[in-house]
């Protein structure tokens, strides 16, 4: 059976720990993270973060049920990051948008930890104000509650893929990385007209654009649907579109 998480109120620790340090639930987030991103997430134990923190181990169970919990929170702590740095503007699509792209901003600035958390559904408060932001920037713009939850769904689901694709290139070591960018130019660029026509053909333009992420792409053709949809909705109700 999983440990029982001591209440926030009875669980902070009253002394510093070796480091001077008075640990927090935010405080293990912020280690966990710059762990993930020195040692990736097979070096996130509660034996090496309580070292971190210097702390015991076991003190990491006073905050969370588990290592699991914890990657729940460290999920979470990525997407409160995307919400307060995003602004609205009162416009639906610019502002989806924007959320958007402060979502992939906020994981690609932890590659390991995105890699670990894109996939999760964290449950907690900060994601749950995400997922609320959304659908209230959906709902207010005028979308049905049901197109407004298959936008929402194909949205969330096409940033955080990103994130994660995204994340896995920049997760790498950077030789690694260089050389995977390279075959753009070494091999692609190289390859004969004669057997591959089409490559030969792009193959300038495959070596400027493939190394950059595709997400901003691909998001405003999701969102020149949804735009789209909602113009198409308003004319099945007798609006001006």
């Amino acid at each position: 059976m999983p440990k029982k998480v001591v209440p926030e109120a009875e669980r902070r620790r009253r002394r510093p720990t070796r480091q001077g340090t008075v640990l927090s639930e935010k405080q293990i987030v912020r280690t966990a993270l710059r762990m993930l991103r020195e040692h990736g997430s097979a070096g996130l134990t509660a034996r090496r973060l309580g070292a971190a923190l210097g702390a015991d181990p076991s003190t990491l169970y006073r905050y969370f049920a588990g290592l699991d919990d914890l990657t729940r929170a460290i999920g979470e702590e990525l997407m409160g990051r995307a919400l307060d740095s995003w602004t609205a503007t009162g416009r639906w699509r610019p502002d989806l948008r924007a959320l958007g792209l402060a979502i992939h901003t906020s994981y690609l600035a932890h590659p390991q930890a995105a890699l670990l958390t894109a996939s999760r559904v964290t449950g907690r408060p900060r994601e749950i104000e995400v997922d609320e932001t959304i659908l209230g920037i959906l709902r207010g713009a005028g979308f049905g509650d049901g197109d407004a939850v298959g936008v929402y769904h194909a949205f969330i689901d096409l940033t955080l893929a990103f994130a994660a694709l995204d994340a896995g290139a920049l997760a790498v070591k950077d030789e690694v990385r260089g050389a995977d960018e390279g075959m753009w130019t070494s091999t692609y660029a190289r390859l004969p007209s004669e057997t591959h026509p089409h490559i030969a053909a792009t193959a300038h333009l495959l070596a400027d654009r493939m190394n950059l992420s595709a997400y901003p792409v691909v998001l405003d053709t999701l969102l020149n649907q949804a735009e789209e949809r909602l113009a198409a909705a308003r004319h099945r109700a007798g609006g001006t579109g």
